[in-house]
């Protein structure tokens, strides 16, 4: 795949501080109509006078002529003139230092070469050109199952985790390897029977192992009140049978269980009705006990008796395993409790915890009832004849069942061979079963069509290829040409929900209306409203800002024993819910930066240190303006995956703030970069800023640094693990003064965040991209950049709420349009591919 352009022109040092400069100094940006269009002579004084020094043939800096460019036509030279454009608006052209031109010549130059560009791009649309074939990723395999046979799977033990790019999982999703393949086998074989019923051969097991970091010393949000810890797990059961459930406690390093000193009771309980109870009771002790680790549980069959079998009817049950809580029992420290009430490299715990939920079954099956999904798939059963057999019509019921499922897994209408096929498979089931064994068979088929796995978007006949040869040696390229209403309504509905569209919108497509603005606009607003928007959060979010490398961050427990898991996923939910409260809220964007109010439960807010909030539950917490935790830039899951297990990283978070939410891109660092120093035993110890300006003398390492570092050392001020301090790693005050490659000085992490927000439209912009990259499974160009610029345009005028991006670039031609295959060896093949 080809590097994104903004790339292209950037070379020496200098320039690659102008270039990541553009974000951070970027203007609000006027409308076209209000700044006087220049003269093309008053343009090329002002290139002429600042520019074409550094930017001739001869110097060639950053491998960008701009002596030899035509400025009363940029639209000829679209590539170079966006890069231009990208460096005036950040007022990176010329760089700091050299002269410039006053704030007026910067307005009336930029405005003239947009205006110029946005009309060479109305005249001549490139919405660019997406894959023929891309393969449902991971996330959105689990969810068309869900949608198609509401089934929920757990899709990690099914298929290999994704390839990214762009920042995105469903952008490198092309091929098909026959490891691939034979997985999705494996998988349609598993999700058919379990969404028909069909009986087992022999009994399974599953087992769910809680993260060994875990604190279990109080109530989990979601349990029962009155109880402690444990598990809950939603599994779906194959069969009405009977199920052996096993428990096991969690046991140190030397296998023996912790915290057992006294009895406790666990809990057991199936759709919130108790199937058992089961007490603990410490071992009697042969010995003397060890005053040192009383806790210690010398009989490591404390938990053998921990299972029961149990009949349960097949389907989705939420299973519900909790210890019966005791008066807690805290950890006693010099200054107050640990939160976290146990670590492996500081104390053991206090109270026994669960280490695993195991499910085998199903034994003495009887068959199943109407489940969710057989529901879901069962809209007809045959009807007996008057002979007393149902073979008569039998057919025709799986015909009627498989051309609606169909019609949604297909995000189409079948053609009656595709059908054909299907019902050829159900008679070879039904001839080695029963009926219900035949439409399995044919779903086997269905979900391994790459009609299902494949999202297709072909030229259609209609299309006629054209060369453009009026550019001398510039390729020729396909004509743009309207996406059909079932495309429109695929990419809608993995857009906003990661899944195929439901039958509302699939019926609008096939009827032609979606290219009713009304009708379009109508759907976008009943979508975002849906719970399965919520696909734009764990998945679109997740990725953004970085939220699933949560689970691989492993902080110091030496250094940071406060840190557990329920302090990362209360991270995680935190982000989450704010992001959730703008979308549903149909708030401003610039909200996720803004905002008053956060999302809490008690360990997260005294994590914080913001009084008042108690039990496990989340809820919203109004924290005033200027807070310093209001928007993104003060949450803890920003602050940690963007640090080292053993300390802050100015230069990670920086790169996370430049690249995220301001849309600069930073340089890879060259080869053989040497690390930051660490301090030594000994010695005067060194903050983490005096650290970076000894690595910042290295002259391969300044040019990059000098752009991250400011940006991230206004964040010194929250620890590895998002906590406050005042005091660095060194025991001296922080120093949390920062800066935008622009020259802007700042102080903290709340001027960070009003330096970022007093130009608002470089955060629109940089989401509205990543929007977009995301919509449309692959990277933007520079013929992309026009419609970003009418986006972002757009909903300012709307103060950038959410719903009017999302419109925006629903309503984009690169959204709405495709580019066809370019002329050249193959093209006739392709076009038709």
């Amino acid at each position: 795949m080809k590097r994104r352009w903004i790339f292209r022109a950037i070379g020496l040092p200098a320039l690659l501080l102008a270039a990541a400069a553009y974000v951070q100094a970027r203007p609000q940006q006027a409308p076209a109509t209000s700044v006087p269009v220049p003269s093309a002579s008053a343009d090329r004084v002002v290139l002429e006078k600042y520019c074409v020094g550094c930017h001739n043939e001869r110097t060639r800096l950053g491998n960008l002529v701009l002596s030899t460019l035509d400025v009363t036509n940029p639209g000829a030279e679209p590539e170079r003139w966006e890069l231009v454009v990208r460096k005036l608006r950040a007022r990176a052209m010329p760089p700091p230092g050299r002269p410039r031109p006053d704030e007026a010549a910067y307005g009336v130059l930029i405005s003239h070469l947009e205006a110029s560009l946005d009309r060479a791009a109305a005249a001549n649309p490139d919405p660019g050109r997406t894959d023929t074939f891309r393969r449902l990723n991971r996330t959105e395999y689990r969810n068309a199952i869900r949608d198609l046979l509401n089934v929920d799977i757990d899709v990690e033990t099914l298929l290999p985790s994704d390839d990214s790019s762009h920042g995105f999982d469903n952008i490198s999703v092309g091929g098909l390897s026959p490891m691939l393949l034979e997985r999705y086998l494996s998988a349609a074989q598993k999700i058919s029977r379990l969404a028909v019923g069909t009986p087992v051969r022999s009994a399974g097991a599953e087992t769910v192992i809680l993260p060994a970091d875990l604190t279990q010393e109080d109530h989990f949000d979601g349990q029962p009140f009155g109880t402690r810890a444990g598990a809950i797990v939603r599994y779906t059961f194959p069969a009405d049978g009977d199920y052996q459930f096993e428990l096991r406690l969690t046991r140190d390093r030397n296998e023996l269980i912790e915290g057992l000193t006294e009895p406790h009771q666990i809990e057991v309980s199936i759709d919130g009705v108790r199937q058992q109870m089961f007490t603990l009771t410490p071992p009697p002790r042969n010995g003397p006990v060890d005053p040192v680790a009383p806790q210690y549980a010398p009989e490591q069959a404390a938990d053998s008796h921990l299972n029961f079998r149990t009949r349960v009817t097949g389907g989705p049950h939420l299973v519900q395993v909790a210890f019966l809580k005791r008066p807690s029992a805290l950890v006693e420290t010099e200054r107050q409790p640990y939160l976290a009430s146990f670590n492996s490299d500081r104390t053991p715990r206090t109270q026994p915890a669960l280490y695993s939920v195991s499910v085998a079954g199903p034994f003495n099956q009887t068959g199943i009832g109407d489940t969710p999904s057989r529901h879901r798939i069962f809209t007809c059963r045959p009807v007996a004849s008057t002979r007393g057999s149902a073979s008569g019509n039998e057919t025709s019921c799986a015909r009627s069942i498989l051309t609606a499922l169909a019609r949604r897994a297909y995000r189409r209408p079948a053609t009656n061979e595709e059908v054909q096929t299907l019902v050829d498979f159900y008679k070879q089931g039904r001839a080695d079963g029963s009926f219900e064994q035949g439409v399995e068979m044919s779903l086997r088929a269905m979900l391994t069509s790459p009609a299902f796995l494949f999202r297709i978007e072909r030229e259609p006949e209609t299309v006629r290829l054209k060369a453009d040869t009026s550019a001398g040696s510039r390729a020729a390229s396909g004509a743009a040409y309207p996406i059909s209403d079932l495309e429109l309504a695929s990419r809608l509905s993995f857009f906003l929900w990661s899944s195929i569209p439901d039958d509302a919108l699939l019926d609008a497509a096939v009827k032609g209306r979606l290219d009713e603005s009304a009708v379009l606009e109508q759907q976008v607003r009943r979508m975002l409203a849906d719970p399965r928007s919520s696909a734009l959060v764990n998945n679109f979010a997740a990725q953004w800002l970085y939220l699933r490398n949560l689970d691989s961050q492993k902080p110091d427990n030496r250094l940071f024993p406060d840190f557990d898991d329920n302090l990362r996923q209360a991270f995680r939910r935190e982000t989450e819910m704010l992001f959730e409260s703008v979308i549903s809220e149909d708030r401003s964007v610039l909200d996720l930066l803004r905002a008053d109010y956060t999302f809490l439960n008690e360990r997260l807010a005294k994590h914080y240190g913001i009084p008042n909030v108690y039990g496990s539950h989340f809820r919203r917490v109004e924290l005033g303006r200027d807070h310093v935790r209001g928007g993104l830039l003060g949450q803890g899951s920003i602050m940690t995956v963007t640090s080292y297990a053993n300390r802050t990283s100015p230069v990670k978070r920086g790169k996370w703030i430049l690249e995220n939410l301001l849309g600069t891109p930073v340089p890879s660092p060259p080869l053989n970069v040497p690390p930051l120093p660490e301090n030594s035993p000994g010695a005067k110890a060194l903050s983490v800023r005096e650290r970076m300006v000894e690595h910042r003398k290295n002259p391969a390492c300044a040019s990059c640094h000098q752009l991250m570092d400011p940006v991230g050392l206004a964040t010194e001020n929250f620890d590895a693990i998002g906590r406050w301090r005042t005091q660095s790693e060194a025991g001296t005050p922080v120093d949390a003064s920062g800066g935008l490659p622009d020259g802007s000085k700042f102080d903290g992490a709340i001027g960070l965040r009003e330096a970022v927000l007093s130009r608002p439209e470089l955060f629109v912009t940089t989401m509205t991209e990543k929007l977009m990259i995301y919509a449309l499974g692959r990277g933007l160009e520079y013929y992309d950049v026009p419609s970003v610029r009418a986006i972002t345009s757009g909903a300012r005028a709307k103060d950038y709420r959410f719903s009017s991006v999302v419109l925006g670039i629903v309503n984009s031609t690169p959204f709405r349009m495709r580019r066809a295959a370019a002329l050249g060896a193959g093209a006739q093949q392709a076009a038709h591919e």
